[in-house]
């Protein structure tokens, strides 16, 4: 029998973005012990250049670890043509490869449509991985509700006849009532539930993961004036946030702290009117009737995470923003800030990491869902749905622009 020949059993080639894009790849195509899966030499040596990129670094050890733990269930192609000239390129050498070996009627698995129509023309059989999707943290991965069948942690949700129900340490709560909290009302049930979680008394530290668009500060600052200014459960609202994209400069910027900070934290004073507006946050301004408005320290303040090291910081409503830009040492350094009296809410998207020394995977929103989840403490969820900031950004999310 010829190398994978069985009958009714498929030989699918996988190339090398099909791995990264899915390195559960090898396991749905191979289908038990239906098909076989071939990987040419060729797709390695590119795995081994892309795993010294940073961004793809992560993934790349995930492909890896799949290839190693199936290696028994792999045919790896290796044939004259698996030493063709380097000025030949990787896709050639693959379809190469391919028509070396002795695979019976092998079908390329790929997402590059070139390559596809290369296999064409050599009258190899390509096929798309149809529900290919990018790898997920962890932080995207667990949305906050159980999957089917699956564990129920501390905070979880799952669906009961159409409703949310919350697993909260002490028992279950159905969540079939929107929350109002400073006249703000959530426009999708996700955003309900980040606010039913920021809002618990029994969880001091919940983390938010969504693209840009769905609300996540908004949330967060709306819930932190309800909880200092009118159920005066905290002393102050402080917002911290990682300074990656200032770097050096900042030290030239003229002014305080706050001053600095300012360009880079005016999103976070806009939202702050915007909620002031709709309801009067006095307190958090110097002179709310002044129509420069201007921050009160004492009971609003804006820091740079490096700021943070030496404090203490007690009876505090936190907010961290942009979480997937620190690193998993920042992030410990951050939280063990955190004293008596402190609700700490976690914001961010660990598909947009600016830092260049982390990815997607090594971040600290994704170190935080990684160590805590199951604590009855601590809560995570990812905001999703159709219904974003506003028309042009919900075009932008449903046609994945």
């Amino acid at each position: 029998m010829t190398e994978g020949e069985s009958q009714g059993r498929k030989n699918y080639v996988l190339d090398t973005n099909v791995l990264i894009e899915n390195p559960q790849s090898v396991l749905k195509l191979r289908n038990g012990v239906e098909n076989a899966i071939h990987i040419p030499g060729h797709v390695l040596m590119e795995l081994d250049g892309l795993k010294k990129t940073t961004k793809l670094r992560h993934i790349v050890a995930n492909v890896i670890q799949t290839l190693t733990e199936n290696r028994d269930h792999i045919h790896f192609i290796q044939n004259a043509k698996s030493r063709s000239e380097l000025t030949d390129s990787i896709d050639n050498r693959i379809l190469d490869e391919i028509e070396a070996s002795t695979i019976d009627d092998p079908i390329l698995v790929t997402n590059d449509r070139i390559l596809q129509l290369r296999a064409g023309l050599r009258g190899i059989k390509s096929e798309e991985l149809r529900d290919s999707r990018p790898f997920e943290s962890e932080s995207q991965r667990y949305t906050g509700f159980a999957e089917d069948d699956g564990e129920i942690v501390p905070n979880c949700f799952t669906w009961r006849d159409g409703k949310p129900v919350l697993h909260a340490p002490d028992g279950e709560k159905v969540i079939n009532y929107t929350c109002d909290v400073w006249n703000v009302r959530p426009r999708t049930v996700y955003q309900n539930l980040a606010l039913e979680l920021i809002m618990a008394p029994h969880v001091d530290l919940v983390s938010i993961q969504s693209e840009a668009g769905y609300g996540k500060t908004f949330l967060a600052l709306a819930a932190a004036l309800f909880a200092v200014q009118e159920k005066k459960q905290y002393d102050k609202i402080v917002v911290l946030k990682p300074t990656i994209e200032i770097g050096a400069k900042m030290g030239y910027l003229p002014g305080d702290v706050s001053e600095k900070m300012e360009p880079y934290m005016k999103y976070v004073f806009d939202l702050l009117v915007k909620l002031h507006r709709s309801r009067a946050a006095n307190k958090v301004f110097l002179n709310p009737n002044d129509e420069m408005l201007r921050i009160n320290p004492k009971k609003f303040e804006i820091l740079p995470l490096a700021f943070v090291r030496g404090m203490n910081i007690e009876n505090a409503f936190v907010v961290i923003d942009e979480a997937q830009n620190l690193s998993r040492t920042e992030v410990r350094a951050v939280l063990t800030r955190m004293g008596e009296g402190v609700k700490c809410v976690v914001l961010g998207d660990t598909s947009q990491v600016d830092n260049p020394y982390l990815n997607e995977a090594n971040n600290g929103l994704n170190w935080i869902v990684r160590k805590f989840k199951g604590f009855a403490n601590y809560a995570h969820i990812v905001l999703k749905g159709e219904r974003s900031r506003g028309p042009i950004t919900d075009m932008v999310l449903r046609s994945k622009l």
